[in-house]
């Protein structure tokens, strides 16, 4: 597999998780256990642009994309761990989508 579809997964993998982790901080907010998510929610807004980030990154084949999905990948661990302990839907879903950026980041990087 060439660079450039190395890069396309991630990419599509680093926006839908940014979308699942928007989904789960607006979704959050909304819950009556607010202060149990604080964490959640935190964590949701860090990774959201840290996955925004890494996207953008290997758009423009920025000569940071190693560091920055490096810490895509560090970010969408923690949010997915804080994610998966709430038994919310879109935490749940969120968590699975960070489970999967974090994943197709490794390949990327594997690949690179």
């Amino acid at each position: 597999m060439n660079q450039d579809q190395q890069y396309k997964d991630c990419i599509e993998a680093c926006l839908q998780c940014m979308n699942a982790c928007n989904v789960c901080y607006v979704s959050s907010l909304k819950e009556y256990e607010l202060a149990m998510l604080r964490e959640c929610i935190r964590l949701d807004r860090e990774c959201a642009d840290i996955c925004d980030l890494a996207a953008q990154s290997m758009l423009r084949h920025s000569p940071f994309v190693t560091q920055i999905c490096e810490l895509c990948i560090t970010a969408c661990e923690a949010c997915a761990e804080e994610c998966s302990k709430h038994e919310h839907d879109h935490c749940q879903a969120c968590a699975e989508a960070c489970r999967r950026c974090a994943e197709a980041c490794r390949q990327m990087l594997v690949a690179a």
